[in-house]
């Protein structure tokens, strides 16, 4: 059988195996990309980040939400939405990004496999692609391996997915109809991220959550304001619950809560974590095992247990943010090919896409206060600077943490408009090691967002101003 030889073969090509891919090519390296999926990009392009970005922005298009707070609650730009109004952004974005993919593979040379790959010992990966009735297979010997598979919702057994009733997030974007009323089981950012799109277009959503709050890794005091917002959008939170039972009867879902309350809907989207794609794999022929979760463990180099196999992306774990794998598959490469490279900087920022979105880099006040680290605040509010009343949005809020004595920012969280556009502006800043006396004394264009890191920056230093007290008079 023939044996193409290669010095690089990268499994799934999502923004991991994407950068890994281009940054081998680039030092003369033999690369391919085996995925399994009609079109290249992975989850992050198909069903994941791109998608539901897209859809987001549709929401926000459609319903005219960004102009209420000018024209009124009763402004809109179409009537009736349909999933068909939301799907056709989705469609011409996702189009877009897999044009742009497919040119920069032609470009450096990278060879594009398809079908679904299986190890059949470390050097020696198999690819099986289903050809109408017929099945092929390819045997490919490589010197390095990258996984990069991502990850898939989580559909445990106990819980009865059935076609447009009860669904996971990769489902939802395949209903031929919005329902008129869901239940969402899991608080986290997928699951608050659809309850806010869809209870946007006039989805009765009821969120349902086993923690206190939502979100916990976000600031308290950002995540407060966010869960105001939602349940003003007419969400209803069910936080502290937990779903004992699920099923379908007629023409609606039944969630039973673990305090026997009972909730119905149209549809249920079953928003609760999501596994490592590596089942099948048959990674122990590589030498290799994947935790409960379908997860590898990688040290800092991004290599598993197998020196010459790296991982890289969702399958690793956290942070499982597209552009830390991005990152994480660059560095992978460098380090499998002797090349010299930075690692992944420890300020990366996330970005939470909810309505209104927010994002946050550097470490929160539980976080300060749990290591004893003494902090201030500064607060800017959009409606303090003229930007904010031009698009309309009253509400957002950026929040700087710094230090009461070196004034060094130790974290930035904004929530509003462009949080995370914003929020890198102040990741500049803490990378660089600056005080926050740098946005006052700096000059920002106007009107624009940015000036809020001058107000915010002002109103912090207000904070912890030493007033001097004035020599005696004498007598």
């Amino acid at each position: 059988m023939n044996q193409p030889q290669y010095d690089l073969v990268i499994i799934g090509s999502g923004p991991a195996g994407q950068k890994a891919a281009f940054a081998a090519a680039k030092l003369g390296k033999r690369v391919a990309i085996i995925e399994r999926d009609p079109q290249i990009g992975g989850v992050c392009i198909h069903t994941g980040t791109i998608p539901s970005k897209a859809m987001r922005e549709a929401v926000l298009h459609l319903t005219g939400l960004r102009e209420r707070a000018l024209y009124g609650d009763s402004y809109f730009v179409k009537e009736h939405i349909t999933m068909a109004d939301l799907l056709y952004r989705c469609q011409q974005v996702v189009r877009g990004e897999v044009d742009v993919l497919r040119g920069n593979m032609s470009r450096n040379g990278v060879k594009i496999i398809w079908g679904s790959a299986f190890f059949l010992d470390p050097h020696t990966i198999r690819v099986v692609r289903q050809d109408g009735p017929n099945q092929q297979s390819v045997d490919l010997r490589t010197k390095n391996v990258l996984i990069a598979v991502g990850t898939e919702p989580a559909r445990p057994p106990h819980v009865p997915f059935c076609d447009g009733r009860v669904i996971d997030s990769t489902e939802l974007l395949n209903l031929k109809e919005l329902p008129s009323s869901l239940i969402i089981v899991g608080g986290g950012v997928i699951g608050v991220e659809y309850a806010c799109m869809l209870a946007a277009v006039d989805v009765t959503v009821t969120l349902v959550e086993t923690r206190p709050r939502l979100l916990e890794f976000v600031d308290d005091e950002i995540a407060e304001m966010l869960q105001f917002r939602i349940r003003d959008m007419g969400v209803r939170l069910k936080l502290g619950e937990s779903v004992s039972a699920i099923r379908c009867e007629g023409d609606y879902v039944e969630a039973t809560l673990a305090s026997n309350k009972r909730i119905t809907a149209q549809t249920l989207l079953y928003a609760i974590g999501r596994q490592g794609a590596t089942e099948k794999l048959d990674l122990p022929n590589a030498g290799l095992t994947a935790d409960n979760r379908g997860r590898l463990k990688v040290n800092d180099a991004f290599q598993t247990e197998v020196p010459h196999i790296y991982a890289a992306g969702d399958v690793i774990g956290f942070p499982a943010l597209a552009a830390t794998s991005m990152e994480q598959g660059r560095l992978a490469a460098h380090h499998m090919f002797g090349k010299i490279a930075d690692p992944v900087p420890p300020l990366f920022p996330f970005g939470i896409y909810t309505i209104p979105e927010i994002s946050m880099v550097g470490q929160n006040e539980q976080q300060l206060t749990a290591a004893g680290v003494p902090y201030e605040v500064g607060i800017a509010r959009y409606r303090e600077v003229a930007r904010g009343q031009l698009i309309a949005d009253p509400y957002g809020l950026l929040k700087l943490l710094f230090h009461p004595e070196s004034h060094r920012l130790l974290g930035v969280h904004v929530i509003g408009t462009g949080a995370t556009e914003l929020v890198h502006i102040g990741q500049a800043i803490m990378a660089a090691g600056l005080p926050i006396d740098y946005f006052v004394e700096s000059v920002f264009n106007y009107p624009t967002l940015a000036e809020a890191y001058k107000v915010a920056a002002m109103n912090g230093l207000n904070r912890v101003k030493v007033v001097a007290v004035p020599p005696a008079i004498a007598a």
